[in-house]
């Protein structure tokens, strides 16, 4: 079952943490992230899952970046979130696709526990300029059913402070 936003509000610093938190961002069953001002786009055209890629870092300044189609851009919310009992969903906003910028290509899905910034992996169908601050994505959560015994509370990505690059290459090792 997915949480309704009255109830998303009272869930608020309890076990849905959301900082900086901004009650006008509560829709009927989602909350509204932003995007922060920093990308990630990795510096070779072949990418290996067995070896750490490198990335250069980006800064999208006030006036706005042109990202490019057929590039992939990681990017991260500006909101630091935490959830204990819940499983939070990251999508799109209808706004954000219909302008053909995808802002997750397949890790809309959170595990109960994760505390952390989304890395936002996105893409775009033609030349956009996007800003930073600009509210992209919504989080929501479902109900857990049955025991939980495990969390999410020693991942690869927990407790990011920055935009991550796949580590996917840990798990080789």
């Amino acid at each position: 079952m997915i949480l309704s936003g009255n109830e998303i509000k009272r869930q608020i610093n309890k076990k849905i943490f959301i900082e900086p938190f901004d009650e006008r961002r509560i829709n009927p069953n989602s909350y509204n992230l932003s995007l922060a001002d920093e990308l990630l786009v990795y510096e070779q055209d072949t990418l290996d899952m067995k070896r750490e890629n490198p990335v250069k870092r980006i800064t999208i300044p006030p006036e706005g970046i042109v990202l490019e189609p057929g590039r992939l851009y990681l990017g991260r919310t500006a909101e630091f979130t935490r959830t204990e009992g819940y499983v939070p969903m990251l999508e799109g906003r209808s706004s954000t696709g219909r302008l053909g910028l995808f802002i997750h290509v397949t890790a809309g899905f959170g595990d109960i526990g994760f505390a952390g910034y989304w890395t936002l992996e996105i893409f775009c169908i033609q030349p956009i300029r996007i800003y930073a601050g600009a509210q992209v994505c919504q989080i929501y959560y479902h109900t857990v059913e049955g025991d939980c015994s495990v969390t999410y509370d020693g991942g690869k990505y927990q407790n990011n402070s920055s935009v991550q690059p796949s580590m996917m290459f840990k798990d080789f090792e």
